[in-house]
């Protein structure tokens, strides 16, 4: 969980800087999945500034109510004020730090989602996991990530710097950082399947973010406030880090002098159904025939 300090200045850029480029790039994908019912409870984990429960609420204002939950109370404070007379009456707030155990019963929400907060909350399959419990049978899970393919032109350059240093560590770390943070699809659709989802299916959807020189890169809040301090920790040395991302950096200002560093972004939405009761029952019965079968 980042600090305070970054999560205020985070806060004071998000709608401005982040947003519009990021955010609603991954949540038009899920506002286009999502089975929004006449009547019913919803969600929202990760709710940032409000984005994308207020469009929800537009887009259908009668008969839903949507539980909206973040660790970071700035950017909440900020939902709260963009809400005005929706709060506490169809969109509730609420503080949530223990994200790898969601402080909710089974079973309660008819529909559950998350834009770009799966991979935030503990690991994939935990908070896959923890979606899928508290959504009612029946009920829709969604959530929204980058997949493979996402900043490929990046780590391709990450790649080639650590070639040359002959760090074959960092290249197998750099390789498992991005097999668990920029999953393949189907790797998700795997998650999706052990947590008990049924009909688990996405869209994947390319834009590209752009850039004048690797300063802005580094510097452009999507980048600092969200991968950023993840790629700086798979070089475990503090020293070596900082001479890898200024060759990094060169690199970038090399190979792009005098054009635009363009870099891929695969954004994913990921769907799923939690079975009914009567599915659920069925499958623990098989799986406890599979288990006491006599092998002779």
């Amino acid at each position: 969980m980042a600090s305070s300090s970054i999560t205020e200045k985070l806060a004071k850029v998000y709608d401005t800087e982040i947003l519009p480029v990021w955010s609603m790039k991954f949540g038009r994908l899920l506002l286009k999945l999502l089975r929004l019912p006449e009547k019913g409870m919803l969600l929202d984990v990760g709710c940032g500034t409000g984005y994308p429960a207020l469009e929800i609420l537009q887009k259908q204002p009668e008969g839903l109510r949507i539980i909206a939950i973040d660790n970071a109370s700035p950017m909440m404070e900020i939902a709260r004020k963009k809400a005005g007379d929706l709060s506490g009456k169809k969109l509730f707030f609420r503080t949530e730090n223990a994200w790898e155990k969601l402080s909710f019963a089974d079973e309660v929400y008819d529909i559950t989602y998350s834009n770009l907060a799966v991979m935030e909350l503990c690991d994939p399959f935990t908070a896959i996991n923890e979606l899928t419990r508290v959504t009612n049978f029946n009920g829709q899970v969604a959530f929204t990530l980058p997949v493979s393919g996402s900043w490929l032109e990046f780590f391709d350059i990450f790649r080639d710097v650590l070639t040359k240093r002959d760090k074959y560590e960092i290249l197998t770390a750099l390789s498992e950082y991005e097999a668990q943070r920029v999953p393949e699809p189907q790797t998700v659709i795997e998650w999706m399947k052990k947590a008990g989802l049924k009909n688990s299916s996405y869209e994947v959807e390319t834009f590209e973010l752009l850039f004048k020189s690797a300063r802005e890169f580094f510097f452009d809040p999507v980048v600092e406030y969200g991968p950023l301090k993840e790629w700086k920790e798979i070089i475990p040395d503090a020293e070596e880090m900082k001479d890898i991302f200024v060759d990094i950096k060169d690199s970038i200002d090399t190979l792009f002098s005098g054009l635009v560093f363009s870099v891929t972004i695969k954004a994913a939405c990921f769907t799923g159904d939690k079975p009914s009761e009567d599915e659920i029952e069925v499958l623990d019965g098989e799986d406890l025939e599979i288990f006491t079968e006599d092998p002779d």
